[in-house]
């Protein structure tokens, strides 16, 4: 039997510590969200006088509800379409040993090196032109080619991993490439797609200059260009802007909750021989 000692002690002294290290940031971000705008005191300080009107004044005023309901359409076609392009591009790229094959991968890779930047301003001028300034429409079309390179990456790593006797047997069985892919590698891919819908949906959900400059002087708005509204040039709304923020992350911890047990299994699942 394991006994109780001064070294687990300390180590859960240390584990208390690093817990209220992380918890601290969060205490401050509620503290702020539910204080009046009067209260002056430090943001440490607890508000002696809590007011939840500071969330109903942020969803009003911001049209925090539209904002959401953008950013969610947003988010979620573009992640499914980065993950069936990008699984489809990647499975020839990482299966053939084709020159070509190897050229094509480093092409796509070099979409890593270029920053966004340097195409800002064509391709805002390319979307006046054809009338997609305003709609949530060239904000999808952008995301999808800017983080299909870093997620066509992912997947091409992932496939190199998996066993070719998959695919064998399924052409054995009578499958079709396109056939084997969809009932046999994709649901191998579980792990790698788990990834690629986190940090794609969470770099889509936050993003914030590419929303403002497309959907500039629109009624369409995302969340972060809705939260920016109460930042002002000689004075910040920061109660409502706090408020906002929660407001902001409750749809990401839900979807968290309800997926949490099938993204862990697939974190945790790995592709046995």
């Amino acid at each position: 039997m394991n006994r109780y000692t001064w070294r687990s002690a300390s180590l859960e002294s240390v584990m208390f510590m690093v817990a209220l290290l992380f918890l601290f940031p969060i205490y401050i971000l509620i503290n702020l969200a539910i204080r009046p705008a009067d209260d002056l005191s430090s943001p440490v300080a607890p508000t002696k006088s809590p007011t939840f009107l500071n969330f109903v004044d942020a969803w009003n005023q911001a049209s925090i509800g539209g904002a959401m309901a953008n950013s969610m359409i947003i988010t979620v076609v573009s992640v499914a379409l980065l993950v069936l392009l990008s699984s489809l591009a990647a499975y020839p790229l990482a299966r053939l040993t084709s020159k070509w094959s190897s050229l094509a991968f480093y092409g796509f890779m070099v979409g890593l090196l270029v920053p966004f930047q340097l195409g800002l301003i064509p391709l805002y001028k390319m979307m006046r032109d054809i009338g997609l300034l305003g709609s949530i429409l060239p904000l999808i079309i952008i995301y999808v080619g800017l983080r299909i390179p870093f997620s066509l990456f992912l997947y091409v790593q992932f496939l190199r991993q998996i066993p070719l006797d998959y695919e064998e047997a399924a052409a054995i069985d009578g499958c079709s490439p396109a056939r084997a892919f969809f009932r046999v590698v994709f649901p191998l891919l579980r792990p790698v797609t788990g990834t690629v819908v986190i940090l794609n949906g969470l770099f889509i959900w936050n993003d914030f200059l590419k929303p403002l400059l497309y959907l500039s002087g629109t009624s369409n708005q995302t969340l972060p260009v809705a939260i920016y509204t109460f930042v002002g040039e000689y004075e910040s709304q920061w109660e409502l802007i706090f408020a906002a923020l929660i407001l902001g992350a409750l749809p990401v911890l839900i979807a968290f909750f309800f997926l949490q047990k099938s993204l862990i299994q697939g974190f945790s699942s790995g592709v046995k021989g």
